[in-house]
């Protein structure tokens, strides 16, 4: 990762409301959350989390799609594992450590109605 993108995701994050949806859509998985139920598990108005949502896009984040009326966001892991180990790259006073923790979430597979 480059200086210059981790800036932008760390700006990003810098924000209570973000930082909160983020770890929220980390929490989800790859599978994401549609838009409102981020915006009913935090209390956030609509327009408000779109706000939100841009930024974060914006800065590489999360991702988003469309499913029939719904639009799912969705963490970007590759890239929150890019910007930790960009953080940790140089830990140790540049003696070998162990990497930072790489983030693998598993997709749940969604449940068939019987």
């Amino acid at each position: 990762m480059e200086k210059m993108d981790a800036v932008a995701a760390l700006s990003a994050l810098a924000q209570d409301n973000r930082l909160d949806v983020f770890r929220l859509l980390v929490q989800a998985g790859p599978q994401g959350m549609p838009a409102g139920a981020v915006a009913s598990a935090l209390d956030l108005p609509p327009n408000t989390l779109t706000f939100h949502f841009d930024r974060l896009r914006m800065a590489g984040l999360v991702t988003v799609r469309r499913e029939g009326r719904s639009m799912i966001y969705a963490a970007q892991f590759d890239r929150m594992n890019a910007l930790l180990g960009f953080l940790t790259e140089n830990c140790c006073g540049g003696a070998p450590c162990t990497p930072a923790a790489q983030c693998k979430p598993v997709r749940r597979r969604a449940k068939v109605p019987a």
